[in-house]
């Protein structure tokens, strides 16, 4: 079971947006907390959920699914309880960013499928959907519009390319708007470049809607 407290980290006064983002394999919050202060946002509430041992489920994200369960199933629930909590507490589904890295993006990229909705934005810091070679994941229109941003690199060794292009096919044929970028002989990490394309990426979720005649 993944019934870890969550970790939280405010930056800012406000609280115009609640970004969750998910560790990676043998990784805990602190090492998303570092991202979350390299992202230099103001006014956002992070959390970080923790994985029991440090891994979410046991094996390869593109391994059989069953020979991930019942963690995977367990850790796809806490990811839901954490985000329909917020939902609850009267943050809209708009208003919320969920991602994460490595493991923590594939349990992301896996949780938009299972538990879709019209969320804020996605962060897939080298990640894809999980499942063996051959899955097929039902397309999810509720997704229609919502900006996500999806990495790997060509040369890594936990999420290959092919699986990164194919999660990223899936998002834009569900309606999503997702930008992909496979970087050639990087290290297995999260890269400047990375981090200032999801600064954008928040920064025009955050942005005041234009209304129509004003000026």
């Amino acid at each position: 079971m993944h019934d870890n407290p969550v970790e939280e980290l405010v930056l800012g006064t406000g609280n115009d947006l609640t970004i969750v983002l998910v560790h990676g394999r043998t990784q805990a919050p602190q090492d998303m907390k570092l991202h979350a202060e390299r992202l230099g946002l103001d006014n956002v509430r992070f959390l970080f959920p923790c994985a029991t041992g440090n891994s979410w489920y046991p094996g390869l994200f593109m391994a059989p699914i069953a020979d991930n369960e019942p963690a995977l199933s367990a850790a796809l629930a806490h990811y839901e309880a954490i985000v329909s909590g917020l939902i609850d507490e009267g943050m809209p589904a708009e208003r919320i960013v969920v991602g994460g890295f490595s493991q923590g993006a594939c349990l992301t990229s896996e949780f938009l499928a299972r538990h879709p909705r019209r969320y804020g934005a996605a962060i897939l810091w080298t990640g894809g959907l999980i499942g063996p070679a051959g899955s097929v994941w039902p397309l999810r229109p509720v997704l229609s519009q919502m900006p996500v941003y999806i990495t790997t690199a060509d040369n890594d060794p936990w999420v290959p390319a092919d699986r990164v292009t194919e999660t990223y096919d899936w998002l834009r044929q569900s309606g999503a708007k997702p930008q992909i970028e496979i970087f050639e002989d990087r290290e297995h990490g999260v890269l400047d470049v990375e981090i200032a394309a999801v600064r954008a990426m928040i920064d025009a979720v955050r942005a005041p809607v234009a209304v129509a005649g004003a000026r």
